[in-house]
């Protein structure tokens, strides 16, 4: 497994209400930055994703992938990479805690590698932006709804 990048932030909101907009990937264009496309191409029969098509374009990394979710209720979101172009791994997991009062620690854990050589450093920097816009963008789009 390669070394991961982790970061949490915490949104005014429930845990389900946070998970929903994790769970709602067509929305993810509208919010998640770099994401052009996001199509749920299997679903569970819980209704929840079970493999979803993106297309990413969030320099340096510019693909079409498709990852492969399992879902903990409202706890926690995890992913690995089925497929793709210039990614040879994506793994990542969202973990929620109930802070009470309405408000949800998100843990957002990210691990990916690509075809192309990087310098460590320079993934672990892709891998920090990556985690961050999605977690600013996913707080944003929760405590607007």
């Amino acid at each position: 497994m390669a070394e991961q990048t982790t970061s949490s932030i915490v949104i005014d909101a429930p845990p389900a209400a946070v998970m929903a907009v994790i769970a709602d990937f067509k929305s993810y264009p509208s919010w998640a930055k770099g994401v052009q496309t996001a199509e749920v191409t299997s679903e569970g029969v819980d209704g929840r994703a079970e493999e979803v098509f993106f297309e990413l374009d969030v320099s340096p990394i510019k693909d079409e992938y498709t990852l492969a979710y399992d879902w903990d209720g409202d706890r926690e979101v995890t992913w690995s990479l089925v497929e793709g172009k210039m990614l040879k791994a994506l793994d990542g997991s969202y973990a929620l805690r109930d802070l009470g009062e309405g408000s949800t620690e998100v843990t957002y854990r990210l691990a990916l590698d690509v075809s192309i050589p990087l310098i460590g450093m320079l993934k672990r920097k892709g891998e920090k932006i990556l985690i961050d816009t999605a977690l600013k963008g996913l707080k944003k789009r929760v405590e607007t709804l």
